[in-house]
């Protein structure tokens, strides 16, 4: 069973940087992407994404974090980034790791592998 665990998550004041980082247990050989999605604590908030990384080098951002947030993998060490910048009260959320194939704009059978998540919170 393929595992994905998030780390990075924390508290940091408006304005400040955070990393996170997602390091899966093997080698997906199915997938092709790896993504962050966020959701805002709360029973009816959706669980939205906000960057994707395909085959290791194209990108797409939610414009909610577009020019903020920078996402990178090592695939060596199975691992994916998310470098937050800028951080806003309102990029408070638990952020999960995701991996599954990309195709054509959105993930072709829906995401295949979650992590458990890991909160952050931007407060002063």
């Amino acid at each position: 069973q393929i595992q994905l665990v998030e780390s990075g998550g924390g508290l940091v004041q408006p304005g400040g940087s955070l990393r996170l980082s997602c390091v899966a247990s093997e080698r997906i050989l199915r997938a092709n992407a790896m993504a962050w999605y966020r959701q805002t604590p709360g029973p009816e908030n959706e669980r939205e994404l906000a960057a994707v990384i395909i085959s290791g080098r194209d990108t797409i951002y939610a414009d909610a974090v577009k020019g903020r947030f920078t996402i990178s993998e090592d695939s060596a060490k199975n691992t994916v980034f998310l470098q937050m910048a800028s951080l806003r009260p309102e990029d408070t959320a638990i952020y999960y790791c995701a991996a599954g194939f990309w195709s054509g704009g959105d993930w072709y059978d829906g995401v295949e592998y979650w992590g458990k998540g890991t909160l952050v919170t931007v407060s002063s």
